[in-house]
């Protein structure tokens, strides 16, 4: 995957610190990020994206009583907000004190009129069901990434990227074929091309084996 996670991990949290003029962020980040919110970086986000372009961990927020709050991770690419929350939990989570699950609902109904797409994912699923949080993660990225595709694209590209968009997994060319009732060998043609704009990357394989995927460095 190119750099390792340890490596892009410390230099995103030196940039991230470096970049920082909000003295009430910039403390909470050279505390450093907690267990739960490593581990899916770790385990979730960078297996999933390959990088940490516009994640921002510990992104102050204004709350409903005018006071601050921190999101665990603010994903912004542009002008849609997306907002990551690693959700505990322990034996005696059903039994939460009612003020907290009030609060809790209030804090996502605010963030959700205030624009912010929530995602909370649960701590246990992180380590249990891996792959899962990562296939949610594509799709979370995917929202902020499906918008038109560029007007030179011929309508059989433009179908492509639509696909990629909607599997927002490794698909073989076959399946493409399969979508657009073409020959295979058309298919690898088009998804060839794709790739030499930068539109889809390969993931796996060698040459009749290759899998293929919407390109999610943006």
């Amino acid at each position: 995957m190119g750099m390792k996670f340890e490596q892009a991990f410390e230099a995103f949290m030196s940039s991230q610190i470096a970049a920082e003029t909000n003295n009430r962020r910039r403390e909470r980040l050279e505390r450093g990020l907690g267990h739960a919110e490593t581990e899916f970086l770790r385990c979730v986000w960078y297996p999933a994206a390959g990088h940490f372009n516009h994640l921002y961990p510990e992104w102050e927020v204004r709350d409903f009583s005018n006071g601050y709050r921190y999101l665990d991770f603010a994903y912004m690419p542009g002008e849609i907000k997306g907002a990551i929350e690693i959700q505990g939990y322990s034996s005696h989570a059903r039994d939460i004190e009612i003020w907290r699950f009030k609060d809790l609902c209030i804090r996502h109904c605010h963030l959700a009129l205030d624009g912010w797409v929530v995602m909370p994912i649960a701590f246990p699923s992180i380590s249990e069901s891996p792959k899962q949080c990562q296939q949610l993660m594509l799709s979370f990225i995917g929202k902020f990434i499906s918008g038109p595709s560029p007007e030179s694209l011929s309508w059989v590209e433009s179908e492509t990227v639509r696909f990629a968009r909607g599997l927002l997994r490794p698909f073989p060319p076959s399946e493409l074929a399969a979508h657009l009732k073409v020959s295979t060998k058309y298919a690898r043609m088009i998804l060839q091309r794709l790739c030499d704009m930068q539109l889809l990357v390969v993931t796996k394989g060698q040459e009749r084996a290759r899998m293929y995927q919407l390109h999610l460095a943006v």
